[in-house]
């Protein structure tokens, strides 16, 4: 036996245990135990991220059916309710993230959730602006943890192939759900405008913060890691661990509760966070904008109050559609995931600037219209951002690390969003129109370097692994082992990024 081989099978009986685990089921009980957990996991977490999404943007909706009026709201201080969210949500991200290393990750999930249902329902209550401040800061508190927990949770269960398709199933959610509770606004707005009583803004509240209640109820008990639900048996679990050991990015196995400095460092120092970081930013920035200002937007094209609540329903269903395509071709095809990314962009990039150039006359509402829908398909594009995470970083601390530096640049952009649309510039906000073009066009520019950046790190990796005179079966295998001894991406030389 070689000395190479000898190195694996040594490496293999004394510290990787799971790799072994492989090859003790078949392949029907892998497809068995994948079905199991997608029974379990993905209907639940495409509700709760719905409804997150819902709760998160619902003061756009509120806000055309007299949120601003009966609160006394002026000039910029609609825009500040979405600014305040977001400064919040990244300020309270980072003790998340830790805090999800010291206990329970499903657990912890589940008290914010009944804990940020108490805040969207109490909103109904809020008075004046200073009442809504403090209750959207509360907001993005309680709700910071979803994202980073959710992806958690894909990559403790989930084979790296089977991440984006996964994810793209509950982020349809963004959309799917909103189709869900639009028509529920609908029907609550459309009843307190003919029959007067509770105002429509305030029975959207109590009906969400509803809904989240009752949901977190129900991820106290199927939400979590393999390690932490109980509807699993020992053996599936095990079965789970070997399902996952190649992602090359360490498995639920072990506890793993200690911060590494090492990592600390090389998460700040990897020039893939920084292009990550960027890029997120310059998605959320129209994100932040459209999202709260969108159905204000809308409404300036000529629509009512309950037209734009119904008029959005097409957008949100082409949405899902556009979801599930990019999660059915990442997983079809290897290595596009940039490639959707940069396509995304285009249409999005035409249908904002002509949304701005175009004549203010009612006669272009069904042409303004067409161009918002097109605008569509660059909200996959964030959720694509934050699975690069599970996929491309590997090691426990500087997976939380890097987690807690997109969420930073995430709610950067998405703070920074709304405050591009001036009380001035109403009802068109055109100068914003144009800021969200121009985010489109550099964040074209930095993706394409990024995905230049990855294929010659793999490139240049494939080539020392030849040299050293190893088969496509041994990096696999030895990338495994290494993920396992919790090494990081870069200190992994087997390891290889997805892009």
């Amino acid at each position: 036996m070689s000395s190479k081989g000898f190195s694996v099978m040594e490496e293999r009986s004394v510290d990787n245990v799971d790799v072994l685990a492989e090859s003790d089921y078949t392949e029907e009980q892998y497809r068995r135990i994948l079905r199991k957990i997608d029974r379990y996991l993905l209907p639940l977490m495409w509700v709760a991220h719905g409804v997150q999404q819902a709760d998160k943007v619902s003061i756009s909706t509120q806000a055309v059916f007299g949120l601003r009026e009966d609160t006394g709201l002026v000039g910029q201080q609609f825009p500040w309710l979405s600014t305040i969210f977001y400064l919040s949500y990244m300020t309270f991200e980072l003790p998340s993230s830790y805090m999800m290393q010291r206990v329970s990750v499903g657990k912890t999930l589940a008290v914010l959730m009944f804990l940020w249902g108490i805040i969207v329902f109490c909103i109904g209550f809020a008075r004046n602006f200073t009442h809504l401040m403090v209750l959207r800061f509360l907001q993005g508190a309680f709700e910071c943890t979803i994202s980073p927990s959710f992806l958690l949770i894909v990559a403790t269960w989930y084979k790296t192939q089977e991440h984006t398709l996964r994810s793209m199933i509950w982020g349809t959610a963004n959309s799917g759900m909103i189709i869900i509770t639009n028509l529920c606004t609908y029907a609550i707005g459309d009843h307190a405008e003919k029959h007067g009583g509770l105002a429509a803004w305030k029975g959207i509240s109590f009906f969400l913060g509803s809904l989240t209640i009752v949901l977190s109820i129900f991820s106290w008990f199927l939400l979590g890691t393999p390690r932490e639900v109980s509807w699993i048996s020992p053996e599936e679990r095990r079965m789970v661990q070997a399902r996952i050991v190649n992602n090359r990015t360490g498995t639920d196995a072990h506890r793993r509760r200690e911060w590494k400095k090492d990592q600390i460092i090389e998460a700040f120092t990897d020039p893939s966070t920084w292009f990550l970081f960027v890029s997120m930013v310059l998605t959320a920035i129209p994100n932040g904008g459209v999202g709260t200002f969108g159905n204000l937007v809308y409404k300036s094209f000529g629509f009512t109050s309950l037209e734009t609540v119904i008029y959005n329903i097409p957008r949100d269903g082409t949405t899902v559609i556009w979801f599930l395509f990019v999660g059915w071709a990442c997983s079809r095809y290897p290595n596009v995931r940039f490639y959707l990314i940069l396509f995304a962009i285009i249409p999005a990039f035409i249908g904002m600037l002509a949304m701005a150039l175009l004549p203010d006359e009612l006669s272009y509402r069904w042409i303004k219209f067409g161009m918002y829908l097109m605008t569509m398909t660059v909200n996959v594009n964030g959720l694509m951002l934050w699975l690069f995470v599970p996929s491309n970083v590997a090691g426990r601390t500087k997976k939380s690390i890097v987690s807690s530096i997109l969420f930073v640049a995430y709610c950067t952009g998405n703070a920074a969003g709304p405050q591009f649309f001036r009380a001035k510039d109403a009802p068109r906000y055109i100068p914003a129109m144009i800021a969200c073009t121009i985010c489109f066009a550099l964040n074209f520019v930095i993706v394409l370097s990024w995905r230049i950046y990855l294929v010659y790190l793999n490139r240049t990796r494939d080539a020392a692994a030849a040299a050293q005179g190893l088969t496509p079966e041994q990096v696999e295998e030895l990338g495994a082992m290494n993920a396992e001894k919790d090494m990081t991406d870069r200190q992994n030389p087997h390891f290889r990024y997805t892009y």
